[in-house]
């Protein structure tokens, strides 16, 4: 008897560095669940203009009055956002995360969706514009800035996040939540051959550029369902990860192709951001003191001396009964970090230093030194 096989569905490949034309929700249903690793959008935002902008010189402000961003009412808006959202979540792998950006128009409301779908959100981020479009009317403040949110597919989702190579770029500070950029102007503004805006809200390269390195890794899938004039594309191809655009308007889809085709990607050891210190090998205290680079009985002290503790022969390290009268008096440099301080937890590598003849060294420079030998 011949034996017979039940074949599943065939799975589709992924559209990876393509761009689809049509209707982004339907677009995003015909791909398979859990296969991008983060989602860029820069959706609609309702601006809800009535009427022509002019400025003093009664020259008309080229503003946003396309009808992609029109809407009839606040429910349509919403429903719209809802349908993009859930499909946005189901694509995104389990430790898959959303960025989206919009202004005071409709930020809060799609933060609101995004939670209601059970999103976890992890930062709000201002993007304070260095040369915002001045109120021309003089009824209002000059808007400035726009915010983005950065999202988890869920509460449990672990998504990526380059911290040390964030802090190196911000010179060796934690990076913030308020960034600083330009407009998109200038070479890097798309324009017909009669210098019109191909696209009126054209995303600066800079901001994506961030938004790469600090949540994604190389060869990632980034879907952007707004894709516009392409920024996601050429920064992707640029940064070496994949991405999928979802566009209906084939003028913007025809910029965009010849944009992303102009970029040339950066050398592989170019784009690797500075190592987590996470992820690099454990290393106990106690390897540091049987390779012989501490020696049990050594001092070592917090940074302005205020505390010290003595090295054991087992890793431990201890104080005298003075320091921590009634409590331990010995643990790991970690325990009796955070005792001395009356704190709930301290990273001993970081607090305690040891003697040298350049002054005191922190004794993580000794963990590194096991590092490094391992690696050789």
């Amino acid at each position: 008897m011949p034996r017979i096989v039940k074949k599943g569905p065939v799975r589709k490949p992924l559209p990876l560095d393509e761009i689809l034309q049509g209707d982004c929700i339907e677009n995003m249903k015909a791909l398979p669940d859990s296969c991008v690793d983060l989602v860029f959008a820069d959706p609609p935002y309702n601006l809800q203009l009535g009427g022509d902008l002019s400025r003093p010189d009664n020259s008309r402000v080229d503003g946003v009055d396309n009808d992609w961003d029109r809407f009839d009412s606040f429910k349509a808006y919403d429903d719209f956002t809802r349908d993009w959202m859930r499909e946005a979540q189901r694509l995104l792998k389990p430790d898959g995360a959303l960025w989206v950006i919009g202004s005071y128009h409709n930020i809060f409301r799609v933060g609101a969706v995004l939670q209601d779908l059970g999103f976890w959100i992890l930062n709000d981020v201002i993007w304070r514009k260095t040369n915002p479009m001045p109120n021309f009317r003089g009824t209002r403040l000059t808007n400035a800035h726009e915010t983005l949110i950065w999202a988890g597919k869920s509460e449990k989702t672990r998504p990526t996040f380059n911290y040390d190579a964030m802090k190196a770029a911000n010179e060796d500070l934690q990076l913030r939540s308020d960034w600083e950029f330009p407009l998109c102007t200038g070479h890097e503004r798309l324009k017909d051959d009669k210098g019109q805006k191909i696209h009126p809200t054209q995303k600066p390269e800079s901001l994506l550029h961030r938004i790469m390195m600090m949540s994604t890794k190389e060869s990632d899938v980034i879907l952007d369902p707004f894709f516009g004039s392409g920024t996601t594309g050429a920064v992707a191809r640029r940064l070496r990860r994949h991405y999928i655009g979802l566009e209906r308007d084939k003028t913007y889809i025809r910029h965009a192709k010849k944009r992303i085709a102009a970029v040339t990607p950066l050398e592989p050891q170019d784009i690797r951001p500075t190592p987590s210190k996470r992820a690099l090998p454990r290393v106990a205290f106690g390897q540091v003191v049987e390779s012989g680079l501490i020696t049990p009985g050594t001092k070592i002290y917090s940074a302005k001396r205020k505390h010290s503790a003595t090295v054991r022969a087992d890793g431990s390290i201890a104080v005298n009964k003075a320091a921590l009268p009634g409590m331990i008096q010995q643990g790991s440099i970690h325990k009796i970090g955070a005792a001395v301080q009356n704190a709930a937890a301290c990273n001993g590598w970081t607090f305690w230093h040891v003697k040298t003849d350049q002054g005191l060294k922190p004794i993580d420079d000794l963990r590194a030194i096991i590092r490094q030998n391992k690696s050789d």
